[in-house]
């Protein structure tokens, strides 16, 4: 698996992207789902950490 810097930038780039997306077309529901996360006690918010990075893993993996 070749992986350069520009590739990199570029997965960057697109989370930028995508996490941006959500409070310019919905702030008001961005807005709930982070007091929602504020109310969460740590494990469960790195619960849900872990779960999403592992899911970001699994689909780099079938991507690549």
């Amino acid at each position: 698996m070749d992986l350069n810097l520009s590739d990199l930038l570029a997965a960057i780039a697109l989370v930028f992207v995508l996490e941006g997306m959500m409070p310019f077309l919905n702030p008001e529901g961005i807005r709930k789902v982070f007091f929602q996360a504020s109310q969460l006690d740590n494990q469960t918010l790195r619960f849900l950490g872990l779960t999403s990075m592992l899911v970001g893993v699994l689909l780099l993996y079938i991507a690549r």
